[in-house]
């Protein structure tokens, strides 16, 4: 590799690194608007991927969430006792089962979502259009670069 190719992948590794950083810093403050659900992180996190990506097997669910089985099935038992999950069966596979959100699961997710978006709304209030447009075109670009 060249010293150019070399300096530009520090570069990028530095660029990378900062965003890193702030994406950690902004997830954290993020974060916050949800204790108003009443909901622990973990209960969260799994709803989420129920609402946002439809219903799925345990194990599924439990590798979406980078847990072993029994965790999310510990998980799944607090959410169904809310109410905010339930379990059908599979229509695929009459022997499987799926775990699905509720209404109040997914309306609970929403509102959350809905306080997070103001959350970081105010705060790009602050900024310049300019500033805005600058993170707008970032997004994009991350967007691009994440695309598999």
């Amino acid at each position: 590799m060249g010293k150019l190719n070399k300096t530009a992948m520090n570069k990028t590794e530095e660029l990378a690194d900062r965003l890193h950083s702030t994406a950690i810093h902004l997830l954290r403050q993020v974060r916050v608007q949800d204790a108003a659900t009443g909901i622990a992180p973990a209960r969260l996190s799994a709803l989420s991927v129920l609402v946002f990506g439809g219903p799925i097997s345990l194990n599924g669910l439990a590798s979406a969430e980078q847990v072993r089985p029994p965790t999310m099935s510990r998980i799944v038992d607090a959410l169904e006792s809310e109410g905010l999950v339930r379990r059908r069966t599979n229509e695929q596979d009459r022997r499987a089962v799926v775990i699905e959100a509720t209404e109040k699961g997914a309306a609970i997710l929403w509102q959350g979502r809905k306080r997070r978006v103001k959350f970081l709304a105010r705060h790009l209030s602050r900024l310049s259009a300019a500033e805005r447009r600058q993170i707008e075109n970032a997004v994009r670009a991350i967007q691009k670069a994440m695309t598999k």
